[in-house]
């Protein structure tokens, strides 16, 4: 039931989302004549959409999220295993005409790949299953396998988790897992904005794993300011962002983490 309310309230709370809402609302208020409801409305939703679409807003909100873990010392003789978390594939296109179209976060599995490669004794756990709220397309872990086995992994390296909906889930599955198959020493392979929250759940559940940051989305430099320039990008920026940080908040207030912002 958390999966679903989860995604329903996403739906609702995205900043464009927001502004749409109040917008409807201050057209109803006007209809209705109640003006000072119907103008302070419709200015908050100008207000919201101004600074998601022509500010840095974003990027910084982003960045003090992927500035909190840095790649950790790799083991001597490299890692056991290489824990890769999903939302790398583009589930509904791949359903319709094959292949491994990626999402932008798709850098965890080419970074997973080098890594493999790199450490051909290594183990790679891949946790993802259908986080869609239909529940009808193939997980990330299941199209993994093919994508690895295209380029030389051979499937018997691979540990599937495909149960998992959202972070929480990887986190309770993968711990099974690693303990089923006597893995230590392994690498968190997810987004470097992603890397606070998955560490947080990892953590409390007593699982020592080494963060290993991908995916980046910012420049590391980016510093409150008005942007003109790409509102688009500035918009994408802005609901990653508020995604992360309400995800970190109702994880630490329901006490699924230790910390509000794991470092």
């Amino acid at each position: 039931m958390t999966f679903y309310v989860s995604k329903i309230f996403w739906l609702v709370a995205q900043p464009l989302s927001v502004a749409f809402l109040l917008l409807a609302i201050g057209i109803l208020a006007g209809l209705a004549n109640r003006r000072r409801i119907g103008t302070g409305a419709s200015l908050a939703a100008a207000l919201v959409l101004f600074v998601t679409l022509f500010t840095t807003t974003g990027a910084v909100l982003l960045q003090k999220l992927e500035d909190r873990f840095a790649r950790a010392d790799l083991p001597a003789g490299g890692p056991g295993c290489i824990i890769t978390l999903g939302g790398g594939f583009e589930s509904e296109i791949v359903a319709a005409r094959g292949g491994f179209e990626m999402t932008q976060a798709g850098d965890r599995f080419i970074e997973t790949l080098r890594l493999a490669r790199d450490f051909p004794l290594a183990r790679i756990l891949v946790s993802g299953g259908d986080g869609s709220l239909s529940g009808t397309y193939e997980g990330d872990a299941i199209v993994a396998e093919r994508f690895f086995s295209a380029f030389g992994i051979p499937a018997e390296r691979l540990i599937r988790e495909t149960e998992s909906r959202d972070t929480f889930e990887n986190a309770a599955n993968t711990e099974t897992l690693l303990a089923s198959n006597g893995l230590k020493d392994c690498l968190l392979v997810t987004s470097a904005f992603h890397m606070p929250r998955s560490m947080g759940l990892f953590r409390k559940r007593g699982l020592e794993v080494l963060p290993w940051p991908t995916d980046y989305r910012t420049t590391g430099k980016a510093s409150l300011g008005l942007d003109f320039t790409q509102p688009s990008a500035n918009t994408q920026l802005m609901s990653t962002a508020v995604r992360e940080w309400t995800g970190l908040l109702f994880y630490y207030a329901a006490g699924r983490t230790q910390a509000l912002l794991p470092q």
